[in-house]
């Protein structure tokens, strides 16, 4: 029997409404990837080139820190990973928290939720930060995505 994890990030409170239903519907342990220093509305103005949130995404090396970990990731084999869609991407926080693990032999789900956007490229953004997991294709869902919805998808992993 596989032990899955529910990790997100959320800015705004969508993604987090999407990884609970996600959690509740297949059975999965939760986790908020909470960042060390709290998002403001004026760090996510993604129209102001010099916002907190365009800043980090402009520096592809950059890692904001996280402030808190999963107690013990090693029981986990599936992890589905949510966060909401940045400049075709997921935030480089989700890195920071990926490249906190040893990831050996996990399967690494990316789910985002986006105002329009899709995946882009996630997956290329993510690889390195999965070092020996198997990373799956990611899907983008609209933040009022139902239980029976992601169910479904998730049995796919």
């Amino acid at each position: 029997m596989k032990k899955t994890l529910v990790a997100y990030f959320s800015a705004s409170g969508v993604t987090a409404r999407l990884a609970q239903t996600l959690a509740n519907a297949i059975g999965a342990d939760l986790f908020e990837i909470q960042p060390e220093t709290p998002y403001t509305d004026a760090d996510l103005d993604w129209n102001n080139p010099k916002s907190r949130s365009s800043v980090e995404m402009n520096d592809k090396a950059f890692r904001p820190a996280v402030a808190n970990r999963v107690a013990d990731m090693a029981q986990y084999d599936r992890i589905f990973v949510g966060f909401p869609i940045w400049w075709y991407v997921a935030p480089t926080i989700v890195n920071t928290f990926l490249e906190q693990y040893d990831l050996s032999g996990k399967t690494i789900i990316p789910f985002a939720t986006s105002g329009g956007s899709g995946m882009g490229r996630t997956n290329r953004e993510l690889e390195a930060s999965c070092k020996g997991a198997r990373l799956m294709e990611g899907r983008r869902f609209s933040g009022g995505a139902g239980a029976a919805e992601l169910k479904e998808w998730a049995a796919k992993f």
